[in-house]
């Protein structure tokens, strides 16, 4: 893509429209920056910045190349303004993959894309082949394009708002983890949700490969397909501890410090897609042996009087709540509830009911979440609580010897807390001053 002598607007001032700014100015174009906040900083030196955007300043403005930053919902119509005057509109991503020669491992899914990430990302390594993860988790895509020397691969998770404005983003490889609803406060139905999500598959050919949990519907893909599960038939399954390829074990987790039905699952799409570059099973178990999971999913805090304390403030949504749920193989105490976010927690009563003696729920969406969770109350009684702090008090007094306590929000934090992170730092906290 030759930039030279054309202007490119990128909208939105965060870590993604800083990162596609400066890639856009190295690539010899005049760049602007636009954001509606009161003003902008940390901008590349020759960059234009432009506060206070409006949809009538998208309309007194003409540019050959729109970037939009994945946080911007692009069918407001501030960003209607925007590309009614500009040659072309792409997201982030679609701008940095114009930029990048390497191998690609596109990760998506609702659950599971951070650690699947990572675990692409220490086996390819590993192996030899320098890779860097980026995108929805980590840096940007435009920051790795802007390095020296770009890794060879990269393990890129890539969500549905990056999803929405692709055009000619093209994979080698698709790792498509589960779906379930999600960011139903942007889009207008789930199915408007996952046709985002399923946009990772429109460049594909024949050529390319695909990772996919048994049982997902992706409809009809050109492109070969490799299939995991830990609880139906699959190219890879689970055998006790170990990963099995056709039936004849090849990777043993037991080696590992991954815990959980959901890791094992990770481990095996991350696998499948590395095998795909060459990596074989014997170097991705040296590579697992030393893995460390990601802070804030299904976390051990710590055990205290036989109960286990298990920090899983990354569940954002009730697909991550039901995999923590089943991934647990001892009685639990559920801490749950956060921001509303439109999300049907009836579907899942019958994990509930199977797994839990107890729930505590807090937050914005607390007594919704008390009232839809009544046809359980008798195995599992439900408390609505102030704060997090009142929340694992309580569920510490219902928790007995060999049970866990399971803090899994099922929503996001925004209610209460600046992001998972910081729900998630606060939950430990609060474990680990208990006595």
């Amino acid at each position: 893509m030759n930039l030279k002598n054309k202007h490119v607007i990128v909208l939105g001032a965060g870590s993604s429209g800083r990162d596609a700014a400066a890639l856009a100015l190295r690539e010899g174009a005049s760049v602007a920056v636009h954001d509606s906040r009161e003003s902008i900083t940390g901008i590349a030196e020759g960059v234009q910045t432009v506060a206070k955007a409006s949809s009538q300043t998208g309309e007194q403005s003409h540019c050959d190349l729109l970037v939009l930053s994945p946080g911007i919902d692009g069918e407001t119509d501030f960003v209607r303004a925007y590309a009614a005057n500009a040659g072309e509109m792409v997201g982030e991503v679609e701008f940095a993959y114009r930029f990048y020669s390497g191998q690609i491992v596109a990760i998506t899914g609702t659950n599971g894309k951070t650690t699947t990430t990572e675990l692409v990302v220490r086996i390819l390594n590993y192996a030899g082949i320098s890779c860097r993860a980026c995108g929805n988790y980590g840096p940007t895509f435009s920051e790795m394009v802007l390095m020296d020397e770009p890794p060879q691969a990269l393990a890129l998770e890539v969500s549905s708002f990056q999803l929405e404005t692709i055009r000619d983003f093209h994979p080698g490889v698709v790792v498509w983890l589960n779906f379930s609803p999600d960011h139903m406060d942007r889009y207008p139905t789930v199915e408007a949700y996952k046709a985002a999500k399923l946009r990772v598959f429109e460049n594909l050919t024949a050529e390319d490969s695909i990772v996919v949990r048994a049982g997902e519907d992706i409809g009809t893909q050109s492109a070969e397909d490799t299939t995991c599960s830990t609880e139906e038939d699959a190219d890879f399954t689970l055998v006790d501890h170990a990963i099995a390829l056709s039936g004849e074990n090849v990777l043993d987790l037991a080696q590992t410090r991954l815990r959980g039905l959901h890791n094992a699952e990770n481990a095996m799409a991350a696998f499948a897609a590395c095998s795909v570059l060459g990596v074989t099973a014997s170097v991705a178990e040296e590579a697992l042996q030393g893995f460390a999971p990601p802070l804030h999913r299904c976390e051990l805090v710590r055990t205290l009087d036989g109960v286990e304390y298990i920090n899983d403030s990354k569940a954002t949504n009730l697909h991550a709540l039901d995999s923590a749920l089943r991934s647990q193989g001892r009685p639990i105490v559920l801490i749950a509830g956060g921001k509303q976010k439109g999300l049907d927690y009836s579907e899942i009563l019958p994990r509930l009911e199977a797994t839990t003696k107890g729930i505590v729920v807090f937050g914005e969406i607390a007594d919704q979440i008390a009232q839809t969770f009544q046809p359980v109350s008798t195995t599992a009684p439900c408390t609505v609580v102030e704060s997090l702090e009142e929340a694992v008090r309580t569920a510490a007094s219902i928790a007995e010897c060999g049970d866990t306590i399971l803090f899994s929000p099922g929503t996001s934090s925004f209610d209460m807390f600046s992001g998972y992170e910081e729900r998630g730092d606060c939950f430990r906290r609060i474990v680990n001053e208990l006595k």
